[in-house]
């Protein structure tokens, strides 16, 4: 007990004694005492059926203690407790996950609160506490190593709390801190912070993991509960078991560098709990990514980053295993940092993390969603420094990013993103947006309109993550105003790949004699395949290669086409090796002769997933109209673009295709079929037609027929 605690007293009795004597004896020594208790009188019967219909009455009575009287009585009492609790846990554990859910949003976070409560945030002693009734039901474990000594830790900090106030409480104010260091024996107020705040985390990351843990068991029907768990392989090495992300069988870390961050962003994108055991055993055996990283390496990490609200989970997980510096080792610089201004809702470990999130949600708005997530993880590396964070976090973050594989021009980026990432929202806020030298101010820092949007999407979700008065409509009106004056001063030079120039492929005799034949060509290069199909010219052509290759799940990096002496060429990059050229074949003849459907074997958008981005890019080309299109990246992306433009009577004269972490931005060239660039009217057409193709295959399904 803290010195200062109130004391919970429950007088239990038999249903057939009469206690009212005996309790007046009790409660009078203890108020002359000067004791602040909670008392009640209760029989027996009471006690259970009260447990039973509240989840919080079980939950204050499952660790009673025996003070005095019939020991016998007490014994019963827990054993009537437990066996109740275990039988009906189904039932009242949604109830209680309801009120741990409101209490939550009320109290907040005790790793990030500015005020925590020792008890009531999340992550306090009341959630230990939960924990410890999950575990009494059988359904669930927690590690008790890592619980207990969390518990007790909170426990001593709260001994001492009361100790410095004097009185009962279990909040921190801010001016407590110092003293709380000094009897924690700690050097510093922040240092007393960080050790506080790390308790609450990681009790926090048990409890998220241990609710995740109740769900997928009362999803499962109660004649399952023992059964085997299955192993569903989901990528290379990582497979899903009962609603977490595991190794799969006969895996060895130390032999794939890449597994960490495949695991990761798996459990990520999918919301599914990333096993602790197997991030500690990566953290343990695996590999370093070499440096600097292989595109395939940062492309699941911007995955990991841009995954949304599955990122928070599993980035905690990854941080508890201490598998997290092995992928960012720039991250303890900022670990359990207190952010020094009160506007903040979340340490600054915690802030980027959140940044990442809100930026996820906005990544349609940038063509380079890479770099955006890159500069949303590492925008306040710089906090803690003597100089301003933003000057100090441009280096840093510049070195994370050339360790990541970015190239040169996106390492200057990346950096100035860091550098500049409150310019907009300064400017904005405290100078006439009217003076043409506020303009010329910001255009002095920014050099091109990529920079402009992935500075302005920066800028709105770090302030969302920041706080929500961080980022009122009035502020997002003003930095909205201040990037459209800017962007009309930037030169607007597009940086679309120009219409290919036609190449001198050699047709086949029989094509010649026979157009309507198919001849087909794959070459296999050291990290992919080349292939060439030949044909007589018609609109859908491309379409129908792209829906052959997406039944094959292929995965298409880049497609040529053009006319050669009245044949239509198309050439196409594949990032798949051992295709085979005859099941290919025969692939491509079912697709043009409409004996199989692509759309039919492709699996319809996330639910949850942002809507495609298609848009006209007006004046790129003098010969076509270019269309980009930003898309989740899944297979079947390109026929669904081809096959939509061939319903329209268009012709795709080539198409550049660039995956970056989660989302596909794929530009095409797009033409009438007498060669010539889209009326604007016909170009509005076919953006209508690609988003329905891309929200809804079923309907492209459809129109086929």
């Amino acid at each position: 007990m803290a010195p200062h605690s109130d004391l919970d007293v429950v007088l239990v009795h038999a249903d057939e004694v009469d206690v009212r004597r005996v309790a007046t004896e009790v409660w009078y020594p203890l108020w002359d005492a000067g004791a602040n208790i909670d008392h009640s009188v209760r029989a027996l019967s009471e006690v259970t059926g009260t447990a039973r219909d509240d989840p919080r009455v079980a939950l204050g009575l499952l660790d009673a203690r025996h003070l005095a009287g019939d020991p016998s009585l007490t014994l019963r009492l827990r054993a009537d407790l437990l066996a109740h609790w275990r039988r009906d846990a189904r039932s009242q554990l949604p109830a209680l996950r309801a009120l741990v859910t409101k209490r939550g949003e009320r109290m907040g976070e005790l790793g990030h609160a500015s005020v925590p409560d020792l008890k009531e945030s999340v992550g306090g002693l009341r959630d230990a506490t939960v924990l410890k009734a999950l575990v009494a039901t059988w359904l669930v474990d927690v590690s008790h190593a890592d619980l207990e000594p969390a518990r007790l830790q909170l426990l001593d900090i709260r001994d001492v709390l009361h100790d410095v106030v004097g009185r009962s409480g279990d909040r921190i104010a801010p001016e407590t801190w110092p003293d709380l260091a000094v009897g924690l024996g700690l050097p510093d107020a922040e240092t007393a912070q960080r050790q506080v705040r790390a308790l609450g985390r990681r009790i926090t990351h048990l409890s998220r993991l241990t609710w995740r843990r109740v769900d997928a068991v009362l999803a499962r029907p109660p004649a399952t509960q023992h059964r085997a768990p299955e192993l569903e392989r989901v990528a290379p090495g990582v497979a899903v078991s009962r609603g977490e992300v595991v190794l799969d069988r006969g895996v060895r870390p130390a032999e794939d560098p890449l597994l960490l961050l495949r695991a990761a962003a798996e459990a990520a994108e999918r919301q599914l709990v990333l096993a602790p055991s197997t991030s500690a055993r990566l953290a343990r055996e695996g590999v370093p990514v070499p440096e600097p990283w292989s595109r395939e390496a940062r492309n699941l990490f911007t995955r990991l980053l841009a995954a949304g609200p599955g990122l928070l989970a599993v980035w905690e997980t990854l941080d508890e295993t201490d598998a997290l510096g092995r992928v960012l080792p720039e991250w303890e610089r900022v670990r359990l940092l207190p952010h020094a201004s009160v506007v903040h809702r979340f340490t600054v470990d915690r802030h980027l993390v959140e940044t990442c999130i809100e930026a996820s949600r906005l990544i349609r708005r940038v063509s380079r969603p890479d770099v955006l997530m890159a500069a949303a993880l590492l925008h306040d590396l710089g906090k803690g420094q003597l100089v301003d964070h933003s000057v100090a976090g441009e280096p840093l973050a510049a070195a994370a990013a050339a360790r990541m594989g970015f190239d040169a021009r996106e390492v200057d980026l990346i950096g100035g993103l860091v550098r500049w990432h409150l310019l907009l929202a300064d400017v904005s806020t405290t100078r006439d947006l009217e003076d043409p030298a506020t303009v010329a101010h910001v255009v002095a820092r920014i050099p091109d309109l990529e920079t402009l949007d992935l500075l302005e999407v920066l800028t709105e979700a770090d302030a969302r993550a920041t706080s929500p008065k961080a980022w009122t409509s009035w502020r997002a009106g003003l930095v909205a105003d201040l990037a459209r004056r800017v962007r009309r001063e930037l030169d607007a030079t597009t940086t679309v790949v120009p219409d290919p120039t036609p190449l001198d492929v050699e047709v086949s005799a029989a094509v010649r004699a026979d157009p309507s034949r198919l001849d087909v060509r794959l070459v296999e290069e050291p990290d992919g395949s080349t292939l060439t199909v030949v044909s007589g010219d018609r609109v859908g052509l491309i379409a129908d290669v792209a829906g052959a290759l997406a039944v094959m799940r292929a995965s298409v990096r880049s497609a040529r086409a053009w006319t050669q002496d009245d044949l239509a060429v198309s050439v196409w990059d594949v990032a798949d090796t051992h295709l085979d050229p005859a099941i290919l074949r025969q692939r491509l003849d079912a697709v043009v002769q409409r004996r199989q459907d692509p759309a039919a074997r492709l699996r319809p958008p996330r639910q949850d997933g942002l809507e495609p981005s298609v848009a006209v890019r007006h004046d790129a080309s003098h010969q076509s109209t270019v269309m980009e299109v930003r898309v989740d990246d899944r297979p079947g992306v390109v026929y669904l673009v081809c096959a939509a433009l061939a319903r329209q009577d268009l012709s795709v004269r080539s198409a550049h295709l660039t995956t970056l972490g989660p989302q596909a931005v794929d530009v095409f060239y797009v033409q009438e079929p007498g060669a010539g660039v889209l009326s604007d009217e016909r170009a509005a057409s076919a953006v209508h037609a690609v988003r329905r193709a891309l929200l809804d295959p079923v309907t492209l399904d459809a129109d086929r027929g």
